[in-house]
């Protein structure tokens, strides 16, 4: 995107400042839906604050700061991570707040959505550089507490939506296999159930070799067995093979790991590396790092919640070519908005504080504010979460059988 703006000639891109998202097009660029484009800018804006946070907080970068007589109190490590989150978060929120209710591209409001970009980035540099003037004192504590719980419903909404885009994988092949080569697509179906309960059980039997003691541990017994007490009962709800269910089961193990990674009791939490490089051996004790629960799945969630149903979204109606034989992006929301702006932004709000914790270890700053330790409610969050999905899941399998009036097509 950044080589296509820069090849625009001064005129198309001082009209850009107040323009619409097909400025952010030129010959080189695909063409696409105002729609497609607005999204591709703000996420890549979220990005960008991304980049910037694993940056200041690589191992290194505050001795180099140093040589060049940079005070790097504030500037690098997980209180530069802390503050470039909460600017991208505050931008986030604040759009969220100003395009409530947004019906159309025509209301005024939709200008801001699909364009002043300029100004836009300027309001985020703006919120940023104001952030990095926060003073330490108690705000680390309270937006760690902040992050935590912005995580939490993040991480449920990507439950939430992994449970659609199961139940779209599964609904997908079925169809296939109605309108033909039926043995083919079931027995594919069978194949993925299987793979994916297997994998299941076993995450569940390496998690009692390596993540339990005998006279220790039992918090993990308890997610452990909980979790997969859950997932049978989700399984036997579904009644027949389905891969929801194991796709599901599948995810809720990975979660259930990820949490026990942040237990701060060492002694059931091995380090990942050493179950790795030696699995036979007594693993040595340390917190293992987390990753992202996983991400949106293209065509899965539905478009009223801010994603679109499509990766991509170019077809040959997605664009208009111009006198000039140059491709520029079509407001295919005249009528309609095709996302909610108010939810898409708020997502990113929460991703913004989930990617804070992701990059922090979901570790929480002692009382000295210059350390960072691990934290039993961390924990807690993931679990919850895994909980949450568990049970929107379940309901998903059973409300069609309570409220029999209702259709769930």
């Amino acid at each position: 995107m950044g080589a296509c703006l820069a090849i625009g000639s001064l005129a198309s891109c001082a009209s850009c400042l107040c323009g619409s998202a097909s400025c952010l097009l030129s010959s080189c660029c695909p063409s696409a839906f105002n729609s497609t484009i607005t999204r591709l800018a703000f996420s890549f804006l979220l990005l960008l604050g991304t980049l910037v946070s694993i940056i200041m907080i690589l191992p290194g970068m505050e001795d180099h700061l140093k040589q060049n007589k940079v005070n790097c109190d504030i500037v690098v490590g997980y209180k530069s991570v802390y503050r470039m989150c909460f600017a991208m978060a505050c931008f986030f929120f604040l759009f969220s707040i100003i395009m409530l209710r947004v019906r159309s591209s025509k209301d005024p409001r939709g200008a801001i959505q699909n364009g002043f970009w300029f100004f836009k980035l300027l309001i985020l540099v703006g919120i940023t550089v104001g952030a990095f003037f926060i003073p330490d004192g108690i705000f680390n504590t309270v937006w760690y507490y902040f992050g935590m719980v912005g995580s939490f419903f993040f991480i449920a909404v990507q439950l939430i939506l992994l449970v659609d885009f199961a139940h779209s994988w599964n609904q997908s092949w079925l169809l296939k296999a109605e309108e033909g080569n039926s043995k083919f697509w079931y027995a594919a179906l069978l194949t993925v159930t299987v793979i994916f309960y297997a994998l299941a059980f076993s995450f569940v039997v390496l998690f009692y070799i390596y993540y339990t003691k005998p006279d220790d541990c039992t918090e993990h017994k308890v997610f452990i067995s909980l979790n997969f007490i859950f997932c049978i009962i989700v399984s036997v709800v579904s009644i027949v093979p389905k891969v929801q269910a194991s796709f599901i089961s599948l995810y809720t193990m990975y979660i259930t790991w990820s949490a026990m990674s942040n237990n701060p009791n060492r002694n059931c939490n091995p380090s990942l590396l050493s179950l790795v490089t030696n699995p036979l051996a007594t693993p040595a004790p340390g917190p293992a790092p987390t990753t992202a629960p996983g991400s949106v799945q293209c065509g899965t969630p539905r478009a009223s919640w801010g994603w679109s149903s499509s990766c991509s979204g170019l077809t040959s109606e997605s664009f208009e070519t111009g006198e000039d034989g140059v491709h520029r992006a079509v407001d295919n929301e005249e009528e309609a908005v095709t996302y909610s702006y108010s939810f898409f932004h708020l997502s990113l709000c929460l991703a913004s504080l989930y990617i804070m914790m992701t990059l922090t270890n979901w570790y929480m700053p002692d009382a000295a504010y210059e350390t960072m330790k691990s934290t039993m409610p961390s924990v807690w969050v993931k679990i919850g979460s895994s909980w949450f999905g568990l049970a929107i899941f379940l309901w998903t399998l059973i409300a069609p059988v309570i409220l029999s009036d209702r259709d769930f097509s």
